[in-house]
C-alpha cells in the first residue's frame, strides 16, 4: 500500500524562472527477509519530500517499488536485525519453579501446543510409570493387531476399556502377558520413537521407567496424525475414546490445566491416564499423569511424572500445579 505523502507548496522566485522540480525522497519497502528490512530511495519530480512512517515486517518479500522512467533509484540496505529464538525449556523452566515441591520428591514435564508445534521439556530423570503404562500397553497391543490384519478379539476390548477407563490392574496384567511383556513393549515402543523407557521385570508392568519426553512420544502416536503415527486413525479413535472416558474420581491430574470448562471438537476438555504407585520399601507415592487438554481452543499433550511423594493427595496436587504451570508456557 502506498504510504501516505504530505506536500508542500513552492512559491516562485521574484524575476526568476520557476523551478522546475524539487528533490524529494519517499521510502518504499522493498522486501524483509531473515530479519532484514530493505528500503529504496526514489527521486520524484515535481513533489515535495515525502514522509514515511517505519516499515512493517508484514510485508512481503516479493513486494517491490515501482519508479517512475527516467528516475534515479538508490537502494540502502539496513543492517539485519536478529529475531531472537525463544528458549522454551527455559520458559518452562520459569514457571515450574515457582511449583512448591516437598524435600526429597522429583518431577518431570514435558508439553507440546499441537497447532504450533512448540514444545518444552523440564527434566530428564527416569520415573516408574505405575498405571500410565496402561496407554502403552493398548498402544502395543493395537500395533500388534494391525501387524496380523486383525481387529481385538471382544476379550481384549472388555480388558482395554476397564484398564484405560477404571485402570483395572488384572485387565491391564492380561494384556501385558497378550502382548508378550516386556520384549512385546520394548519391541513397540522401538517403533514408536520411545527411546528412554524400559519395561518393567516379569508381571511388574507398573514398574516400567520412563520420562515425560518419552511420554509425550507416545502421546504423539495417540494423538498424532497419519503421517506422524504408527498406530492407524482406527486405532487412535480408539485410545483416544477409552481416555476421555475416564472413570469419576481417575479425572485429576493433567486435566487442572483445562479448568476453564474448554472443550474441543467432540465436546470433552481433556483426555489423560493417570498412575499412582506407593513403593513398597519406603511408602513414598508415585505419581504420574498424561494425556490431551483443551484449553481456550487450543489443544496441549502434557506429561508429568514424579516420585518421593509423602502422600497421595500431596504428589497430585504437585503433579496438577506442574501441569497447569506448563501449559501456561504456550497458552498465556
Amino acid at each position: 500500500m502506498p504510504l501516505p505523502r504530505a506536500r508542500r507548496r513552492v512559491r516562485p522566485a521574484v524575476r526568476r524562472p520557476l523551478l522546475r522540480a524539487l528533490l524529494a525522497a519517499a521510502l518504499l519497502v522493498c522486501g524483509t527477509a531473515a530479519g532484514t528490512v530493505y528500503v529504496t530511495a526514489r527521486a520524484q519530480d515535481g513533489g515535495g519530500p515525502a514522509v514515511s512512517s517505519a516499515a512493517s515486517s508484514s510485508v512481503s518479500p516479493s513486494a517491490s517499488a515501482s519508479t517512475a522512467p527516467g528516475a534515479d533509484v538508490e537502494e540502502a540496505s539496513v543492517e539485519p536485525v536478529a529475531v531472537p529464538e525463544v528458549d522454551q525449556d527455559a520458559l518452562l523452566a520459569t514457571a515450574l519453579a515457582e511449583v512448591p515441591v516437598e524435600d526429597g520428591a522429583a518431577f518431570s514435564v514435558a508439553v507440546l501446543d499441537t497447532e504450533s508445534g512448540a514444545g518444552a521439556v523440564y527434566g530428564d530423570g527416569r520415573f516408574e510409570t505405575a498405571s500410565i503404562v496402561k496407554v502403552d500397553i493398548l498402544a502395543a497391543l493395537l500395533l500388534q493387531a494391525q501387524d496380523a490384519d486383525r481387529g481385538l478379539t471382544a476379550r481384549e476390548e472388555a480388558y482395554a476399556a476397564t484398564m484405560i477407563r477404571d485402570s483395572d490392574n488384572t485387565a491391564a496384567t492380561a494384556l501385558w502377558k497378550a502382548i508378550g511383556e516386556a520384549e512385546g513393549l520394548d519391541a513397540a515402543n522401538e517403533r514408536f520413537g520411545l527411546t528412554e523407557t524400559v519395561g518393567g521385570d516379569g508381571l511388574y508392568w507398573g514398574l516400567t521407567r520412563t520420562t515425560a519426553a518419552d511420554q509425550l512420544v507416545l502421546l504423539r502416536q495417540v494423538f498424532g496424525d497419519d503421517d506422524e503415527s504408527e498406530l492407524s486413525r482406527t486405532s487412535r479413535t480408539y485410545v483416544r475414546r477409552l481416555m476421555g472416558q475416564i472413570a469419576a474420581g481417575q479425572d485429576w491430574g493433567v486435566s487442572a490445566a483445562a479448568a476453564d470448562g474448554s472443550t474441543d471438537s467432540s465436546g470433552v476438555g481433556f483426555a489423560l491416564k493417570n498412575g499412582w504407585l506407593p513403593r513398597t520399601a519406603t511408602g513414598l507415592w508415585v505419581i504420574n499423569s498424561v494425556g490431551r487438554v483443551t484449553v481456550d481452543g487450543r489443544e496441549y499433550l502434557v506429561a508429568v511424572v514424579s516420585h518421593g511423594n509423602t502422600t497421595k493427595a500431596k504428589g497430585i496436587a504437585l503433579v496438577e500445579a506442574a501441569a497447569r504451570a506448563g501449559v501456561s508456557v504456550f497458552s498465556s
